[in-house]
């Protein structure tokens, strides 16, 4: 008899509004605001991460400096873009991913990006769902080529 517990989904509790947050969470939502503050200072910052944040839509809100010369457009033209417009043509799980992705809450792995003149750029990301609905993306390249 095997000692492994089957997998259970985890539960998650969906509120109205911030209103209907038990205290304890508002409490944890004020400072990851106060953090998210903070950080928002490493989309200007020149280290070689890539940073992109996205709505529900997965529509560029966001993007880091680093993150526009990587791909090759300018950041006006990124936050005109969803993340399927920049995805390698053959990766047709986007819906399903993005979906996984809103039931988890947070994602890490590979991604396939091209760039403006077709360099397909290989990326681990770690994800995360923001207090604000917002999803952001912290990147790094992990190859490159045509």
């Amino acid at each position: 008899m095997s000692t492994i517990k089957p997998y259970t989904p985890p539960r998650v509790t969906r509120y109205r509004n911030e209103a209907d947050y038990p205290e304890w969470t508002r409490s944890t939502v004020q400072l990851l605001r106060q953090g998210a503050e903070l950080n928002s200072s490493l989309l200007t910052s020149a280290d070689r991460r890539y940073i992109a944040i996205l709505d529900s839509n997965r529509k560029y809100v966001q993007v880091s400096e680093n993150f526009c010369q990587l791909l090759g457009y300018s950041r006006r033209e990124l936050e005109e873009k969803r993340v399927d417009d920049l995805t390698a043509p053959e990766t047709t799980d986007v819906p399903m991913v993005f979906d996984l992705f809103s039931r988890l809450g947070y994602m890490h792995g590979l991604w396939m990006l091209v760039a403006r003149k077709g360099t397909r750029i290989l990326i681990r990301y770690e994800a995360w769902l923001r207090p604000d609905s917002l999803i952001e993306g912290h990147m790094e390249v992990v190859g490159a080529g045509d």
